[in-house]
């Protein structure tokens, strides 16, 4: 969601004059786009801006930006730290950027944060797509769900959905400039369209309508919430030939009392009945989560069930991070119960070692089989041509063949699987 938000913000300026550089030094205008999902994101936005700081005494004359959800929910703590940044602008003012960037040309300090976001229809800016084969559209932003440990709801809003016709119309122009692979994006996807009064307007409607515009290519959805995954969701996924059948699923905890703890509206059971329904559906199915180790009060009876659930739910990988206080979460109020970080870091070593495991267990189930990829890059070594490429199911895939160019598709036998990666040879 960040990198399409950049891509975005890149393009809006480019509109009155800006072009990118790949030579900091050489930059008149420097925007840091942030994250405050962990407190490490915002650490290292805080750490570049001061960097950014030191340039500005010798250079006066740069302008700094900061913007994304570190913007959004600490405005006071930037302009106290940084006093410095010339523009901060939040997670619904990007497409106020061209008024705002005037006036701090003008010399003008500004802070434009908002709680409702400025309503533009975004095809009327171009996208300064930096990748040559995947695409990101933004379907939907905000969540409505307020799970006790995430900010998103504080940072990016209630859900709120794009029209389909607004997408389809993106989609068809990112097939024109001949990209591969567009991925949906929502930090709750498969809600998208709930807000609508056209119950017609669904995930699973939209993905047969974009399967419907002409070309090769292929379409993914990230981030599924469990219990929001419908049968007519599943059923569009198998419909669509263009749709990857890929699930991205976080589960967060694989104990029940943490889940409701937690405020995620599932049961550890009723997860697993929702991979079951996949799996049976798509055999060769990708499945990948999202987990926390040491949240408040979690004892480790209950991080085991999470070790378990990892293994036993056979999923082919997993993000995971220790548990992090975030500002105005319900569990960052749980002061007494938060556990010692030396508890929450050695769970979370646990965590990753049961992830490498299970992540190769997966892998391995594809040796000897054919699948079919698209080329993202490529490599030159030793006098070989390494291609590295994704298959439909999201496994990373590396193979030489110098008839092959990027963006191409093609068919690769596995060979060899290790933890992260497969590797195979041309069909």
């Amino acid at each position: 969601m960040n990198k399409s938000d950049s891509e975005r913000i890149a393009g809006i300026l480019s509109h009155f004059g800006y072009e990118e550089t790949d030579n900091e030094k050489d930059a008149e205008l420097l925007i840091i786009n942030t994250c405050s999902i962990r407190q490490l994101s915002a650490d290292k936005a805080y750490s570049q801006l001061g960097v950014w700081g030191k340039r500005k005494k010798t250079n006066p004359n740069i302008k700094i930006a900061i913007c994304g959800c570190v913007a959004q929910q600490d405005k006071e703590g930037i302009k106290k730290r940084a006093p410095y940044v010339d523009l901060i602008f939040g997670t619904h003012n990007i497409y106020e950027l061209p008024s705002l960037i005037k006036r701090i040309e003008n010399d003008e300090k500004v802070c434009a944060i908002t709680n409702t976001p400025v309503v533009c229809d975004q095809n009327d800016f171009e996208i300064k797509r930096k990748d040559s084969v995947n695409a990101w559209i933004p379907i939907i932003e905000g969540c409505n769900n307020f799970c006790t440990y995430c900010v998103v709801p504080f940072t990016r809003g209630r859900e709120r959905s794009r029209r389909p016709e607004e997408i389809i119309k993106e989609a068809q122009n990112i097939v024109k400039e001949g990209f591969k692979e567009i991925t949906l994006l929502g930090q709750n996807v498969d809600s998208y369209g709930k807000d609508f009064e056209d119950k017609n307007i669904t995930l699973a409607n939209l993905l047969r309508q974009l399967n419907s515009i002409d070309g090769e290519f292929r379409v993914r959805f990230v981030t599924s919430y469990p219990s929001d995954i419908t049968d007519d969701l599943i059923n569009a996924v198998d419909e669509c030939d263009k749709v990857c059948k890929y699930f991205h699923i976080p589960m967060q905890s694989g104990n029940s009392h943490i889940l409701e703890e937690m405020n995620r509206h599932y049961t550890k059971a009723q997860y697993y009945e929702i991979v079951e329904k996949i799996r049976k559906r798509f055999p060769d199915v990708a499945i990948t989560s999202d987990f926390i180790a040491g949240f408040p009060g979690e004892t480790e009876e209950e991080f085991q069930d999470t070790l378990e659930a990892m293994e036993e739910l056979e999923l082919d990988y997993s993000n995971t991070a220790a548990y992090s206080p975030r500002v105005f979460t319900k569990a960052g109020k749980m002061t007494d119960k938060f556990l010692p970080e030396d508890v929450k870091y050695e769970r979370l070593n646990r965590l990753n070692e049961k992830n490498r495991e299970v992540c190769l267990k997966s892998n391995e189930k594809f040796i000897g089989r054919i699948l079919k990829v698209l080329i993202e890059s490529k490599t030159e070594k030793d006098g070989k041509t390494i291609l590295n490429s994704r298959a439909d199911n999201n496994k990373i895939v590396h193979f030489e063949d110098s008839t092959k160019n990027i963006g191409d598709f093609a068919n690769v036998k596995i060979t060899k699987a290790q933890t992260w990666c497969l590797y195979g040879e041309p069909v």
